[in-house]
């Protein structure tokens, strides 16, 4: 351990040495030049995190099952959570949204459980975007001070924040309680005699009042009885749901709890909008900004992107987007480019599943970061299940090479089943390989959820939520999580030996991955000419190289759980004459475990012996 920190010390003297004469020799030449690195985000469900009660009920209240605070994120957590080999964390859930617990005290507005899912409510129905969630401050008066709290001490600790913002759909009972001076609220001067207005900000059923989906199989609180549980809500007329549904009773199935925000999309799907000029696609985002300063736009556009501001003022660093493909690539444009102007380096990462809009969003909505779900995501779980071979990765980049930096890479988040879960992975180490891949294989960011790297599966069932993800609507703990968090010591005291070895190979991986050129440099599949002429290179096994001008990598992972692979990696003559190797051996050091291992190059085609066991990655570096 000693030895490791003396070296991980001269590795920092000799980068901040290096850095000192790069800085000189610019100063000299009068040209910056900035080497982007990899960056890593951490995903926390922020009422969860620093939640100790392990009782975990279903349908438990606050006071059964517990909460976490903002103040559970304190020095020591936020330096190991850096530590860990992040840039950026996203504080899930922060925005006041909908949910069943009582604050008239301070002036808030009881919600009726009828439109809440769950007892704690989703952090996708925003109530109040000027305020923060009472449940996550230790003073709810003092709620919004004690997340400014936070911001400060993330910032202090060499993290930049993200928050959520939703833009398509907010809680059907939206109050907006703390707008600044001049904001007008949601709807409040919106024309509710029509469907449709540019600048509404809803879409409604005229001569209709709303009516509460039901369903023999799901009762409000569980059946659990509450003043406000009696089969009503008062909206008349009703509003179009939040994905969409145009039903005054929307399905039980429908984002029921949430209306749906209007952009100037007529209900035809044409658009009420000035639209971007051809070549528009190739502009900075201050040409989209000068673009959108004279034009009128509809009222929702203004509101959120004041809304975006407001915390951009506060010191947020970016923001992740909800279901950003349900609002017109325009808005982003306009909204986006305003952010930029402010914070240039603002993070901005949207929810996008559509691959057929990926370049619309990115290159148009001037989105830095989109989720790579459909293509890489998908395609490792389904080689983790037996469903695929890993080979097809190779087409996947391939097919986004103009746009893989955009495409963010992740395994687990709150929407999904948990890595470790039976339903995907089955067991963390299992995940490793997949871990290994997602990380190394492109320039993107990774992005990975809190527990994930203590093997969390997801087990609880929290009421509205069902096992194998951990549930974001309900008061629940998370118990591999908690071993970690040791009674708020940070310190991984509880866990387990094999939990401790998962999380030094994640702090390994992520720490690697910040520092390393070549993974911001060039990609090249080596798995064709390994599958054709390899003998004993078995079906779970894919490989690749990266370099860069100062670094070369030989990644190989195999992802395969029983089947322990002895073969001879090819490095191909093309790799072997864009590296400028002569014939001849050479070492190579995996970058996880530190095993040397020699590659030897003959007629200008390099060869490794390599002996890979069941769920083992190598990243190995000349």
């Amino acid at each position: 351990m000693k030895r490791a920190i003396v070296f991980a010390m001269i590795t920092l003297a000799l980068s901040a040495c290096s850095q000192t004469k790069n800085t000189n020799q610019i100063s000299k030449n009068k040209k910056v030049t900035v080497v982007e690195k990899k960056k890593v985000v951490y995903q926390v469900f922020t009422r969860l995190f620093g939640n100790q009660n392990t009782t975990n009920k279903p349908w438990g209240t606050i006071e059964e099952n517990g909460v976490g605070k903002f103040n559970d994120f304190t020095d020591t957590a936020l330096t190991e959570i850096k530590n860990l080999g992040v840039t950026h964390i996203w504080y899930t859930g922060v925005p006041h949204h909908a949910l069943v617990n009582d604050y008239t005290s301070i002036g808030i507005s009881n919600d009726d459980p009828e439109v809440v899912k769950g007892r704690a409510g989703s952090p996708y129905a925003v109530k109040d975007y000027y305020n923060v969630n009472p449940d996550l401050a230790v003073n709810p008066s003092k709620r919004l001070e004690e997340f400014e709290e936070l911001i400060a001490r993330t910032h202090n600790n060499g993290l930049k924040l993200l928050i959520d913002i939703v833009p398509n759909h907010i809680a059907r009972k939206y109050e907006g309680k703390n707008n600044p001076s001049g904001v007008r609220d949601f709807g409040a001067d919106d024309d509710t005699s029509v469907e449709y207005a540019r600048d509404n900000n809803f879409y409604y059923i005229p001569g209709q009042a709303f009516q509460v989906p039901t369903s023999d199989n799901y009762k409000p609180l569980n059946g659990e009885k509450n003043p406000l549980i009696n089969g009503k809500f008062d909206e008349n007329p009703a509003k179009w749901t939040g994905n969409g549904s145009r039903l005054a009773k929307p399905d039980i199935n429908d984002w029921y709890e949430t209306v749906k925000v209007n952009y100037g999309v007529r209900p035809d799907g044409s658009k009420d909008f000035p639209e971007l000029p051809a070549g528009f696609d190739t502009k900075s985002y201050t040409d989209h900004f000068e673009f959108w300063k004279d034009k009128s736009v509809p009222s929702s556009w203004i509101k959120f992107r004041d809304i975006a501001l407001y915390w951009t003022a506060k010191g947020v660093d970016g923001f992740r987007y909800d279901m950003a493909e349900m609002v017109p690539y325009e808005f982003w444009s306009y909204m986006n480019s305003a952010i930029k102007m402010k914070n240039p380096d603002a993070f901005l990462l949207a929810e996008v599943y559509n691959p057929d809009e990926y370049r619309n969003y990115i290159h148009l909505g001037k989105m830095d970061y989109l989720y790579d779900k459909v293509a890489t995501y998908d395609h490792l779980k389904d080689v983790i299940k037996g469903k695929k071979l890993p080979d097809g990765l190779s087409d996947i980049q391939k097919s986004m090479a103009d746009i893989e930096h955009h495409m963010l890479h992740f395994l687990d988040n709150h929407d999904e089943q948990r890595l470790a879960s039976p339903e995907f992975a089955g067991t963390p180490e299992k995940g490793k390989p997949l871990m290994v891949v997602s990380t190394t294989l492109s320039t993107s960011p990774t992005m990975i959820y809190f527990g994930q790297e203590v093997g969390e599966a997801g087990n609880e069932n929290g009421g509205f939520g069902t096992r194998s993800r951990t549930s974001i609507f309900d008061y629940v703990g998370v118990p591999n999580h908690q071993r970690w968090m040791n009674g708020g010591k940070f310190d991984g005291g509880q866990l387990s030996e094999s939990e401790k070895n998962l999380r030094d190979f994640y702090k390994r991986l992520l720490n690697f991955s910040l520092e390393s050129d070549a993974l911001m440099g060039e990609f090249q599949e080596i798995q064709s000419v390994n599958r054709a002429e390899t003998e004993g290179y078995d079906s779970g096994i894919y490989s690749f190289v990266r370099w860069s001008e100062n670094e070369k990598l030989i990644v190989v992972a195999n992802f395969s759980w029983v089947t322990k692979s002895n073969f001879d990696l090819k490095i191909p003559s093309d790799v072997i004459a864009k590296w400028n190797l002569k014939d001849g051996n050479y070492e190579v050091i995996d970058q996880l475990y530190g095993s040397i291992k020699t590659m030897v190059v003959e007629n200008g085609i390099g060869i490794i012996k390599l002996v890979l066991g069941a769920s083992e990655s190598f990243i190995l570096k000349m």
